[in-house]
């Protein structure tokens, strides 16, 4: 078969699958490990899992270290660093010192039994990195369409995910150095290992921010996408191969691009520029991880597959549950952590063909171990569908603190009628309770964040924990008796959540909704919105007025000019006149 014909294979495999995969709902990652499966060496053998390929996908891998590079800034760091090195650290320690005490435990029982043991705790603490990882792209795609990433379980999951994204680094350096220490002293191997990436990456953060954000400007202004993107495609795998070259890993090297570009005005150009690039590579390795599987060893290692698929997914969870009742949280939120955090992850095979690339795990493991990290990922959406059956299940107090909590809430708004309810008590949410607080007009914010709560009620303002896109928490904060409804945070999906609720609730109550652009206007507008306000075209209305305002233009008529901007786009303001004096009409 030649490059044309394989390419063409991979193409329509990945298409056809990826296409049954959206129909049935499951993540697109899912239709491409079937589709290795399915023309894999080991199935119906119409391709051959070869060098060139094995490229292309570590290709992959350095594109999703990149975009994962992109998002990390330290802001976003020390917001979550309670979830993130509380949550996400424990869970990810616990799991690797877990993976090296059963090998121990294992290994002595048998050994007491007339057995031998040969899984060394390098082996152990490799496959207990694989096995640390959660699904990224599983996980928040579903949480991002159930609208749960502000809720109380979702901030807990997205500090534990953080953390492990973060974690594949010093992972990628451990990893080959147990393969290289041999009869050496391993922290003398780590030790060095480290030292080269402590001193690439502070050279690299030292001096290559500004620099790559004048040779960035200096590409752009030449005002060529094609030149762009070479440029891109060039600084990307030039530090991979940087990393390379110093005895790191290419993906290293890629997440260091990614920081460095995050700290620069070019941060969203790049994101949607390598967007392509990073979605096909990833899916070709996720072909090349299926075409690993071999079903003979499935069929003959039944039982060792149930079992690798079944233990490791329970105790992952109890050690996420243990954490999260540690730091606080209820029970439910606990539980609901752990179903979504339960399952293995993409990073997870990154580090097994690692492993495997080093002589760490024996070859007659993969296949067992790779079915087990796929069957857990196939069971995540159906575990995340009945999370709340679960949790209801297992945990019978659950609905009864739920209950209490919106018992309150509906309490402490009895008597309040007339009011607005202001979901979400972000940055805008606060600036508008402001002016209804100056107004004397009643209102009640809803917000799932406990800190953003806190800090609301301290300010003065009557701020309720709930998740708006509940009926509960809308009904609690009376929405048959409020006078308007607003959606303050610009998330589309959330937004028609709480539209649905006040159409077949409360019709005559008027929802205004808060949208990034105008992209989904009329999509929310056909969904019940009294009005739609995109932050983007307020923004450039507010950028005119003062642009005319500073060359000279007399105030009255900016004003007029800004009115009738508003009037054409607002249903209120449309049939509206603007009042004129005679100083208007004399300034005109």
């Amino acid at each position: 078969m030649n490059a044309l014909e394989l390419t063409l294979l991979y193409l329509c495999a990945a298409v056809i699958s990826v296409v049954a995969c959206r129909l049935l709902h499951l993540p697109a990652m899912l239709g491409y490990l079937f589709a290795g499966v399915v023309i894999g060496p080991n199935a119906l053998a119409l391709a051959k899992d070869s060098a060139v390929i094995q490229h292309l996908a570590e290709f992959g891998v350095v594109f999703l270290m990149f975009v994962i590079g992109l998002e990390f800034n330290l802001p976003k760091l020390m917001r979550m660093r309670r979830l993130v090195f509380g949550l996400g650290l424990g869970q990810v320690v616990l799991t690797l010192l877990g993976a090296l005490l059963f090998n121990l435990a294992l290994g002595f029982a048998l050994q007491h039994l007339g057995y031998r043991w040969q899984l060394s705790w390098q082996t152990a603490l490799t496959l207990g990195s694989a096995l640390a990882m959660s699904s990224t792209a599983i996980v928040v795609k579903l949480m991002a369409d159930r609208v749960e990433l502000e809720s109380p379980h979702g901030q807990r999951v997205m500090g534990v995910l953080l953390f492990q994204d973060l974690a594949v680094v010093p992972l990628l350096v451990l990893i080959p150095a147990l393969a290289d220490m041999g009869e050496h002293n391993l922290w003398r191997v780590l030790g060095i290992a480290m030292l080269k990436a402590t001193v690439l990456v502070g050279l690299l953060l030292w001096g290559g921010q500004r620099v790559m954000r004048e040779w960035l400007m200096l590409v752009a202004r030449r005002k060529s996408d094609e030149l762009f993107m070479l440029n891109l495609l060039l600084m990307t795998l030039g530090l991979s191969w940087l990393t390379e070259l110093a005895g790191l890993s290419l993906a290293m090297g890629a997440f260091l691009a990614g920081m460095l570009i995050a700290e620069t005005d070019f941060k969203h150009k790049v994101e949607n520029d390598i967007r392509p690039f990073h979605d096909v590579l990833l899916g070709l390795f996720f072909i090349t991880i299926g075409m690993k599987l071999d079903w003979e060893v499935l069929i003959d290692s039944w039982g060792w597959v149930l079992l690798l698929s079944v233990v490791p997914v329970l105790l992952k969870a109890g050690v996420v549950f243990g954490l999260a009742r540690l730091q606080g949280a209820p029970a439910g939120v606990s539980l609901r952590t752990a179903l979504y955090l339960a399952q293995a992850g993409e990073f997870g095979f990154v580090l097994l063909t690692l492993g495997l690339e080093n002589r760490l795990i024996p070859p007659t493991w993969m296949s067992p171990i790779l079915a087990s990290m796929v069957l857990s990922m196939i069971a995540t959406p159906f575990l995340v569908m009945k999370a709340d059956a679960i949790v209801n299940r297992l945990i019978s107090n659950d609905w009864l603190l739920q209950s209490l909590e919106l018992t309150g809430m509906a309490q402490r708004t009895l008597k309040t009628e007339h009011h607005v309810i202001v979901c979400g008590y972000g940055r805008s949410g606060h600036n508008l309770v402001d002016l209804l607080k100056l107004e004397g007009i009643a209102y009640v914010a809803l917000d799932s964040d406990p800190d953003k709560v806190q800090a609301g009620r301290s300010a003065g303002h009557p701020v309720e924990l709930g998740d708006a896109t509940r009926l509960s928490s809308l009904m609690a904060a009376g929405l048959v008796r409020a006078s308007a409804v607003v959606v303050t945070y610009p998330d589309t999906a959330s937004a028609l959540k709480v539209l649905a609720w006040a159409q077949k609730h409360a019709p005559q109550v008027p929802v205004v909704v808060r949208t990034h652009d105008d992209k989904d206007l009329e999509q929310l507008r056909a969904a019940g919105a009294a009005e739609v306000v995109p932050e983007v075209i307020e923004g450039s209305l507010m950028l005119a007025s003062q642009t005319l305002a500073h060359i000279g233009i007399p105030l009255k008529r900016v004003i007029r000019l800004v009115q009738g901007q508003r009037m054409t786009r607002y249903a209120l303001m449309r049939d509206a006149t603007s009042p004129r004096t005679d100083e208007d009409a004399a300034n005109p």
